[in-house]
Protein backbone atom coordinates (compact mmCIF):
# COMPACT_ATOMS: atom_id res chain seq x y z
CA UNK A 1 0.00 0.00 0.00
CA UNK A 2 1.27 3.46 -0.88
CA UNK A 3 2.59 5.85 1.74
CA UNK A 4 0.36 8.40 3.38
CA UNK A 5 1.61 11.43 1.41
CA UNK A 6 1.19 9.63 -1.92
CA UNK A 7 -2.33 8.54 -1.04
CA UNK A 8 -3.17 12.02 0.21
CA UNK A 9 -2.09 13.56 -3.10
CA UNK A 10 -4.15 11.04 -5.09
CA UNK A 11 -7.25 11.64 -2.97
CA UNK A 12 -6.74 15.41 -3.34
CA UNK A 13 -6.67 15.05 -7.15
CA UNK A 14 -9.80 12.93 -6.98
CA UNK A 15 -11.55 15.57 -4.87
CA UNK A 16 -10.45 18.33 -7.28
CA UNK A 17 -11.86 16.44 -10.26
CA UNK A 18 -15.08 15.65 -8.45
CA UNK A 19 -15.49 19.28 -7.44
CA UNK A 20 -14.96 20.51 -11.00
CA UNK A 21 -17.54 18.06 -12.28
CA UNK A 22 -19.99 19.05 -9.56
CA UNK A 23 -19.80 22.75 -10.48
CA UNK A 24 -19.63 22.34 -14.26
CA UNK A 25 -22.23 19.57 -14.27
CA UNK A 26 -24.72 21.80 -12.49
CA UNK A 27 -24.18 24.56 -15.06
CA UNK A 28 -24.31 22.02 -17.88
CA UNK A 29 -27.77 20.91 -16.83
CA UNK A 30 -29.06 24.45 -16.40
CA UNK A 31 -27.96 25.53 -19.87
CA UNK A 32 -29.25 22.32 -21.38
CA UNK A 33 -32.62 23.20 -19.88
CA UNK A 34 -32.36 26.69 -21.40
CA UNK A 35 -31.57 25.15 -24.80
CA UNK A 36 -34.59 22.87 -24.47
CA UNK A 37 -36.74 25.87 -23.58
CA UNK A 38 -35.51 28.06 -26.46
CA UNK A 39 -35.54 25.36 -29.16
CA UNK A 40 -38.81 23.80 -28.07
CA UNK A 41 -37.27 20.36 -27.77
CA UNK A 42 -38.32 18.16 -24.88
CA UNK A 43 -36.16 17.52 -21.86
CA UNK A 44 -36.04 13.83 -22.82
CA UNK A 45 -34.57 14.60 -26.25
CA UNK A 46 -32.02 17.07 -24.84
CA UNK A 47 -31.09 14.51 -22.18
CA UNK A 48 -30.53 11.83 -24.82
CA UNK A 49 -28.69 13.85 -27.45
CA UNK A 50 -26.74 16.46 -25.47
CA UNK A 51 -26.32 15.36 -21.86
CA UNK A 52 -25.97 11.62 -22.45
CA UNK A 53 -23.30 12.14 -25.11
CA UNK A 54 -21.27 14.62 -23.07
CA UNK A 55 -21.39 12.63 -19.84
CA UNK A 56 -20.44 9.40 -21.65
CA UNK A 57 -17.27 10.80 -23.24
CA UNK A 58 -15.11 9.81 -20.21
CA UNK A 59 -16.15 6.17 -20.77
CA UNK A 60 -15.17 6.53 -24.43
CA UNK A 61 -11.76 8.00 -23.59
CA UNK A 62 -11.16 5.35 -20.93
CA UNK A 63 -12.08 2.53 -23.30
CA UNK A 64 -9.83 3.70 -26.12
CA UNK A 65 -6.87 4.30 -23.80
CA UNK A 66 -7.42 0.93 -22.11
CA UNK A 67 -7.17 -1.03 -25.38
CA UNK A 68 -4.47 1.06 -27.08
CA UNK A 69 -2.13 2.25 -24.32
CA UNK A 70 -2.71 -0.16 -21.45
CA UNK A 71 -3.66 -3.30 -23.43
CA UNK A 72 -6.37 -3.91 -20.85
CA UNK A 73 -9.54 -4.99 -22.70
CA UNK A 74 -11.10 -6.24 -19.47
CA UNK A 75 -10.94 -2.74 -18.02
CA UNK A 76 -12.57 -1.28 -21.14
CA UNK A 77 -15.44 -3.79 -21.24
CA UNK A 78 -15.88 -3.79 -17.48
CA UNK A 79 -16.03 0.00 -17.44
CA UNK A 80 -18.77 0.12 -20.09
CA UNK A 81 -21.00 -2.61 -18.66
CA UNK A 82 -20.35 -1.57 -15.07
CA UNK A 83 -21.34 2.01 -15.94
CA UNK A 84 -24.61 0.73 -17.43
CA UNK A 85 -25.48 -1.06 -14.20
CA UNK A 86 -24.48 1.98 -12.15
CA UNK A 87 -26.55 4.37 -14.28
CA UNK A 88 -29.64 2.24 -13.74
CA UNK A 89 -29.01 2.21 -10.01
CA UNK A 90 -29.03 6.02 -10.15
CA UNK A 91 -32.69 5.79 -11.19
CA UNK A 92 -33.34 4.37 -7.72
CA UNK A 93 -31.35 7.23 -6.18
CA UNK A 94 -33.57 9.72 -8.01
CA UNK A 95 -36.66 7.97 -6.68
CA UNK A 96 -35.39 8.21 -3.11
CA UNK A 97 -34.50 11.89 -3.43
CA UNK A 98 -37.76 12.92 -5.09
CA UNK A 99 -39.87 13.29 -1.97
CA UNK A 100 -42.87 15.22 -3.33
CA UNK A 101 -44.12 12.30 -5.44
CA UNK A 102 -42.81 8.94 -6.73
CA UNK A 103 -40.38 9.35 -9.62
CA UNK A 104 -42.20 7.09 -12.05
CA UNK A 105 -45.43 9.06 -11.63
CA UNK A 106 -43.82 12.01 -13.42
CA UNK A 107 -41.71 10.14 -15.97
CA UNK A 108 -42.80 10.21 -19.61
CA UNK A 109 -43.67 7.07 -21.51
CA UNK A 110 -41.01 7.79 -24.13
CA UNK A 111 -38.40 6.40 -21.74
CA UNK A 112 -39.81 2.93 -22.39
CA UNK A 113 -38.31 3.14 -25.87
CA UNK A 114 -34.91 4.13 -24.47
CA UNK A 115 -34.93 1.27 -21.96
CA UNK A 116 -36.14 -1.17 -24.64
CA UNK A 117 -33.36 -0.26 -27.05
CA UNK A 118 -30.95 -0.54 -24.13
CA UNK A 119 -32.08 -4.13 -23.59
CA UNK A 120 -31.52 -4.90 -27.28
CA UNK A 121 -28.00 -3.45 -27.28
CA UNK A 122 -27.05 -5.13 -24.00
CA UNK A 123 -28.37 -8.43 -25.35
CA UNK A 124 -26.20 -8.02 -28.44
CA UNK A 125 -23.22 -7.38 -26.18
CA UNK A 126 -24.02 -10.49 -24.14
CA UNK A 127 -24.39 -12.52 -27.34
CA UNK A 128 -21.08 -11.11 -28.51
CA UNK A 129 -19.43 -12.32 -25.30
CA UNK A 130 -20.69 -15.82 -26.09
CA UNK A 131 -19.96 -16.16 -29.80
CA UNK A 132 -16.65 -14.28 -29.81
CA UNK A 133 -15.04 -17.20 -28.02
CA UNK A 134 -15.28 -19.15 -31.29
CA UNK A 135 -12.92 -18.37 -34.20
CA UNK A 136 -15.66 -18.93 -36.79
CA UNK A 137 -17.55 -15.96 -35.41
CA UNK A 138 -14.63 -13.62 -36.07
CA UNK A 139 -15.43 -12.08 -39.44
CA UNK A 140 -14.99 -8.51 -40.69
CA UNK A 141 -11.27 -8.62 -40.02
CA UNK A 142 -10.49 -8.04 -36.36
CA UNK A 143 -13.95 -6.59 -35.64
CA UNK A 144 -16.69 -8.77 -34.15
CA UNK A 145 -20.06 -9.14 -35.84
CA UNK A 146 -21.72 -7.44 -32.89
CA UNK A 147 -19.93 -4.11 -33.55
CA UNK A 148 -21.83 -3.04 -36.69
CA UNK A 149 -25.03 -4.44 -35.16
CA UNK A 150 -24.59 -2.17 -32.13
CA UNK A 151 -24.07 0.86 -34.38
CA UNK A 152 -27.19 0.08 -36.42
CA UNK A 153 -29.37 -0.36 -33.32
CA UNK A 154 -28.03 2.84 -31.77
CA UNK A 155 -28.82 4.89 -34.87
CA UNK A 156 -32.25 3.27 -35.07
CA UNK A 157 -32.85 4.16 -31.42
CA UNK A 158 -31.93 7.81 -31.91
CA UNK A 159 -34.14 8.05 -35.01
CA UNK A 160 -37.09 6.36 -33.29
CA UNK A 161 -36.89 8.53 -30.17
CA UNK A 162 -36.52 11.63 -32.34
CA UNK A 163 -39.70 10.85 -34.24
CA UNK A 164 -41.58 10.05 -31.03
CA UNK A 165 -40.50 13.25 -29.28
CA UNK A 166 -41.30 15.31 -32.38
CA UNK A 167 -44.83 13.93 -32.44
CA UNK A 168 -45.24 14.72 -28.74
CA UNK A 169 -43.97 18.26 -29.23
CA UNK A 170 -46.40 18.80 -32.10
CA UNK A 171 -49.27 17.75 -29.85
CA UNK A 172 -48.15 20.07 -27.02
CA UNK A 173 -47.17 23.06 -29.18
CA UNK A 174 -47.96 26.46 -27.70
CA UNK A 175 -48.98 25.17 -24.29
CA UNK A 176 -46.16 26.67 -22.22
CA UNK A 177 -44.42 30.05 -22.01
CA UNK A 178 -40.64 30.44 -21.91
CA UNK A 179 -39.12 29.67 -18.53
CA UNK A 180 -35.96 31.69 -19.29
CA UNK A 181 -37.10 35.04 -20.75
CA UNK A 182 -33.84 36.78 -19.78
CA UNK A 183 -31.50 34.48 -21.75
CA UNK A 184 -31.27 33.87 -25.49
CA UNK A 185 -30.23 30.66 -27.24
CA UNK A 186 -26.74 31.71 -28.37
CA UNK A 187 -25.20 32.45 -24.93
CA UNK A 188 -26.88 29.32 -23.58
CA UNK A 189 -25.21 27.20 -26.27
CA UNK A 190 -21.83 28.85 -25.68
CA UNK A 191 -22.01 28.38 -21.91
CA UNK A 192 -23.17 24.80 -22.37
CA UNK A 193 -20.08 24.18 -24.49
CA UNK A 194 -17.74 25.59 -21.85
CA UNK A 195 -19.36 23.57 -19.07
CA UNK A 196 -19.26 20.45 -21.28
CA UNK A 197 -15.54 20.99 -21.87
CA UNK A 198 -14.85 21.11 -18.13
CA UNK A 199 -16.94 17.99 -17.49
CA UNK A 200 -15.21 16.06 -20.26
CA UNK A 201 -11.70 17.17 -19.27
CA UNK A 202 -12.23 16.28 -15.62
CA UNK A 203 -14.01 13.05 -16.57
CA UNK A 204 -11.15 11.96 -18.84
CA UNK A 205 -8.62 12.69 -16.07
CA UNK A 206 -10.58 10.74 -13.47
CA UNK A 207 -9.75 7.19 -14.71
CA UNK A 208 -6.02 7.92 -14.53
CA UNK A 209 -6.44 9.07 -10.94
CA UNK A 210 -8.46 5.94 -10.21
CA UNK A 211 -5.68 3.79 -11.68
CA UNK A 212 -3.08 5.50 -9.48
CA UNK A 213 -5.33 4.95 -6.48
CA UNK A 214 -5.76 1.28 -7.33
CA UNK A 215 -1.99 0.79 -7.62
CA UNK A 216 -1.40 2.58 -4.34
CA UNK A 217 -4.09 0.52 -2.60
CA UNK A 218 -3.03 -2.72 -4.39
CA UNK A 219 -6.55 -3.41 -5.68
CA UNK A 220 -7.18 -6.00 -8.40
CA UNK A 221 -7.77 -5.16 -12.08
CA UNK A 222 -11.22 -6.73 -12.17
CA UNK A 223 -12.39 -4.63 -9.22
CA UNK A 224 -10.83 -1.51 -10.71
CA UNK A 225 -12.26 -2.04 -14.20
CA UNK A 226 -15.83 -3.01 -13.41
CA UNK A 227 -16.51 -1.21 -10.15
CA UNK A 228 -14.02 1.57 -9.39
CA UNK A 229 -13.41 2.96 -12.88
CA UNK A 230 -17.08 2.57 -13.80
CA UNK A 231 -18.05 4.47 -10.66
CA UNK A 232 -15.52 7.21 -11.37
CA UNK A 233 -16.39 7.68 -15.05
CA UNK A 234 -20.11 7.70 -14.15
CA UNK A 235 -19.66 10.66 -11.81
CA UNK A 236 -20.64 13.15 -14.56
CA UNK A 237 -23.89 11.23 -15.14
CA UNK A 238 -24.67 11.34 -11.42
CA UNK A 239 -23.95 15.06 -11.02
CA UNK A 240 -25.85 16.06 -14.16
CA UNK A 241 -28.79 13.82 -13.26
CA UNK A 242 -29.09 15.23 -9.73
CA UNK A 243 -28.84 18.75 -11.12
CA UNK A 244 -31.66 18.02 -13.56
CA UNK A 245 -33.76 16.70 -10.69
CA UNK A 246 -33.20 19.89 -8.72
CA UNK A 247 -34.43 21.87 -11.72
CA UNK A 248 -37.56 19.74 -11.81
CA UNK A 249 -36.53 18.29 -15.19
CA UNK A 250 -37.37 14.67 -14.37
CA UNK A 251 -37.54 13.53 -18.00
CA UNK A 252 -34.14 15.08 -18.73
CA UNK A 253 -32.62 13.30 -15.73
CA UNK A 254 -33.97 9.88 -16.70
CA UNK A 255 -33.17 10.34 -20.40
CA UNK A 256 -29.59 11.23 -19.48
CA UNK A 257 -29.17 7.93 -17.64
CA UNK A 258 -30.90 5.69 -20.17
CA UNK A 259 -29.36 7.55 -23.10
CA UNK A 260 -25.91 7.22 -21.54
CA UNK A 261 -26.42 3.48 -21.44
CA UNK A 262 -27.13 3.41 -25.17
CA UNK A 263 -23.97 5.40 -25.87
CA UNK A 264 -21.96 3.31 -23.41
CA UNK A 265 -22.81 0.04 -25.18
CA UNK A 266 -21.99 1.70 -28.50
CA UNK A 267 -18.54 2.38 -27.03
CA UNK A 268 -17.95 -1.39 -27.13
CA UNK A 269 -18.11 -1.22 -30.92
CA UNK A 270 -15.69 1.73 -30.96
CA UNK A 271 -13.30 -0.04 -28.58
CA UNK A 272 -13.48 -3.09 -30.87
CA UNK A 273 -12.18 -1.00 -33.78
CA UNK A 274 -9.18 0.16 -31.75
CA UNK A 275 -8.46 -3.32 -30.35
CA UNK A 276 -6.63 -4.79 -33.35
CA UNK A 277 -5.89 -8.24 -31.88
CA UNK A 278 -9.41 -9.50 -32.64
CA UNK A 279 -12.95 -9.01 -31.33
CA UNK A 280 -12.58 -7.36 -27.94
CA UNK A 281 -15.38 -9.43 -26.40
CA UNK A 282 -13.43 -12.57 -27.29
CA UNK A 283 -10.44 -11.37 -25.28
CA UNK A 284 -12.16 -10.66 -21.97
CA UNK A 285 -13.50 -12.64 -19.04
CA UNK A 286 -16.93 -14.22 -19.35
CA UNK A 287 -17.80 -12.73 -15.95
CA UNK A 288 -18.71 -9.52 -17.78
CA UNK A 289 -21.85 -11.33 -18.91
CA UNK A 290 -23.07 -10.93 -15.32
CA UNK A 291 -23.03 -7.14 -15.73
CA UNK A 292 -24.79 -7.37 -19.09
CA UNK A 293 -27.53 -9.58 -17.65
CA UNK A 294 -27.83 -7.34 -14.57
CA UNK A 295 -28.29 -4.27 -16.75
CA UNK A 296 -30.92 -6.10 -18.82
CA UNK A 297 -32.83 -7.09 -15.68
CA UNK A 298 -32.68 -3.55 -14.34
CA UNK A 299 -33.86 -2.10 -17.67
CA UNK A 300 -36.82 -4.49 -17.55
CA UNK A 301 -37.69 -3.27 -14.05
CA UNK A 302 -37.59 0.35 -15.29
CA UNK A 303 -39.94 -0.49 -18.18
CA UNK A 304 -42.45 -2.19 -15.85
CA UNK A 305 -42.28 0.76 -13.45
CA UNK A 306 -42.85 3.24 -16.28
CA UNK A 307 -45.92 1.27 -17.36
CA UNK A 308 -47.44 0.66 -13.92
CA UNK A 309 -46.27 3.95 -12.30
CA UNK A 310 -46.08 2.65 -8.71
CA UNK A 311 -47.31 5.20 -6.18
CA UNK A 312 -46.42 3.46 -2.92
CA UNK A 313 -43.06 3.51 -1.18
CA UNK A 314 -41.31 0.68 0.61
CA UNK A 315 -40.57 1.85 4.18
CA UNK A 316 -41.49 5.36 2.95
CA UNK A 317 -38.23 5.56 1.00
CA UNK A 318 -38.72 4.40 -2.57
CA UNK A 319 -40.96 2.34 -4.84
CA UNK A 320 -40.64 -1.42 -5.16
CA UNK A 321 -38.94 -0.84 -8.52
CA UNK A 322 -36.14 1.16 -6.93
CA UNK A 323 -35.68 -1.50 -4.25
CA UNK A 324 -35.36 -4.10 -7.03
CA UNK A 325 -32.83 -1.94 -8.89
CA UNK A 326 -30.74 -1.57 -5.74
CA UNK A 327 -30.87 -5.29 -5.03
CA UNK A 328 -29.68 -6.22 -8.52
CA UNK A 329 -26.86 -3.69 -8.31
CA UNK A 330 -25.65 -5.09 -4.97
CA UNK A 331 -25.88 -8.67 -6.27
CA UNK A 332 -23.94 -7.73 -9.40
CA UNK A 333 -21.20 -6.04 -7.35
CA UNK A 334 -20.97 -9.05 -5.03
CA UNK A 335 -20.63 -11.56 -7.89
CA UNK A 336 -18.00 -9.48 -9.66
CA UNK A 337 -15.98 -8.89 -6.51
CA UNK A 338 -16.19 -12.58 -5.52
CA UNK A 339 -15.68 -14.29 -8.88
CA UNK A 340 -14.24 -11.58 -11.12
Amino acid sequence: MGNVSELGMIWAKLALCAGAIAVAGTLLTRYADVIADKTGWSGAWIGLVLLATVTSLPELATGISSVTLADAPDVAVGNVLGACVLNLSYVAVLDVLKRDEPLFQRAGMGHIGLAGFGIIMLSLAGLGLAISQFPLARSLGHIGLYAPALLIVYLLAVRTIFRYERSQLAADAGKAASRYPDMSLRPAVWRFGVAAGVVVAAGVWLPFIATDLALAMQWTESFVGTLLVAMVTSLPELVVTLSALRLGAVDMAIANLLGSNLFNVLILAIDDIFYVRGPILGAVSQVHAVSAVSAILMSGVVIIALLTKPAGRVMRLASWASVALGAVYVLNAYVLFTFG
